[in-house]
């Protein structure tokens, strides 16, 4: 299976490309996104071809992804332009010799579905460590200008006050000693090693925090529960929720969150972290899993509660609420603009 280009594809290329930033900043660089197989990477790769066709800039993408099978499902309709070159790499492992060089590095490498906290959570925490330290080692080996990492909101842990919208300063409990913790505490780590490269090379560094986004591209596979529900209703599946559903999240369109990552990369200050989410949107698992089918009527899909015990492989979240403050983000001039019933819709849409 591959996710072809289509409308609703297009249509949201072309609103990355209509924000009002300065892409005119990235004319003749490399940019290299690691993750560039993987829901968000591979976005931002064909956000950069887009733009660079629009507005005529001479980029160079590189893809780094560890599966040559990712790429296919979420590239196919790009590996034959010019200006992307793949380069297969696992970047938790010594880079290789001929490993590429870039101007501008966005490390997105990293496994982000609890389906595999259980199941992998070495290859989990590495992407985001190790991997992290290889990549900031090669962008002083080679100078590169900019160093961007795709952090998560996990970083808040449990947060201390869970009515409050959570900033970037208000960590919460995190638990060392749970194997789930490979992935939030990796990131913490990753952060932490952007500021100290950042301030012992000078390296301009900077981390963004994404909260649950969505869109087109999102694998099937991935256990996450919106995923779940979207592939339910593009399968023509009564949604079947495992819990009370009573857990709130706020769901950020996956437009809206590359354009805060581009937003960060070319207007963020040095050593600063972002949140990119949707505090808008913000809603309780059983209610987005109403919307989603109440969006496609003709499909006669229901809502069922089947609760059990907790798969030994996916590893839950425990925390009821974590909504994100994107004042801090909003300073930089951006805002996300697309509503959850219009986001989800054109999520399952971009199956058809």
């Amino acid at each position: 299976m591959t996710l072809k280009v289509n409308n609703i594809i297009n249509n949201d290329l072309e609103s990355i490309s209509q924000s009002s930033l300065p892409w005119e900043r990235l004319h003749s660089k490399t940019i290299m996104i690691t993750g560039g197989g993987g829901f968000i990477g591979s976005y931002l790769i064909k956000s950069l071809l887009y733009v660079n066709k629009k507005y005529n800039l001479n980029l160079r993408v590189i893809c780094v992804a560890r599966k040559i099978e990712s790429v296919n499902y979420r590239l196919i309709d790009y590996l034959d332009n010019e200006n992307l070159k793949v380069f297969l790499q696992d970047v938790s492992k010594p880079l290789l010799s001929n490993f590429p060089k870039a101007n501008i590095i966005i490390h997105a490498a990293s496994q982000a579905s609890p389906k595999f906290y259980g199941i992998d959570p070495v290859g989990t925490l590495l992407a985001n460590s190790i991997g992290t330290m290889h990549l900031l080692d090669n962008a002083l080996k080679n100078k590169s200008e900019n160093f961007l990492f795709i952090s998560s909101g996990e970083v808040y842990g449990t947060p201390i006050n869970s009515n409050l919208l959570v900033n970037e300063k208000d960590y919460g409990y995190l638990d060392p000693m749970n194997v789930r913790s490979c992935y939030a505490e990796s990131k913490r780590l990753g952060e932490t090693m952007i500021v100290a490269w950042g301030n012992q090379y000078n390296i301009h560094a900077n981390v963004v925090r994404p909260f649950h986004t969505y869109g087109p591209g999102l694998s099937f596979n991935d256990g996450r529960v919106f995923c779940d529900f979207v592939s339910d209703i593009v399968n023509n599946r009564d949604i079947v929720l495992k819990s009370n559903g009573d857990a709130q999240r706020s769901f950020c369109y996956l437009s809206d969150a590359v354009i805060g990552i581009f937003t960060v990369l070319l207007n963020g200050k040095k050593n600063e972290a972002y949140n990119i989410g949707n505090p808008k949107t913000e809603i309780a698992i059983k209610d987005l899993a109403s919307i989603l089918i109440n969006l496609f009527p003709e499909k006669k899909l229901k809502v069922k509660f089947e609760i059990q015990t907790e798969n030994i492989n996916y590893l839950k979240s425990n925390v009821s609420r974590c909504c994100p403050s994107i004042d801090k983000l909003n300073e930089l001039g951006w805002n996300p603009e697309v509503g959850i019933k219009e986001g989800f819709k054109r999520t399952v849409e971009s199956y058809f």
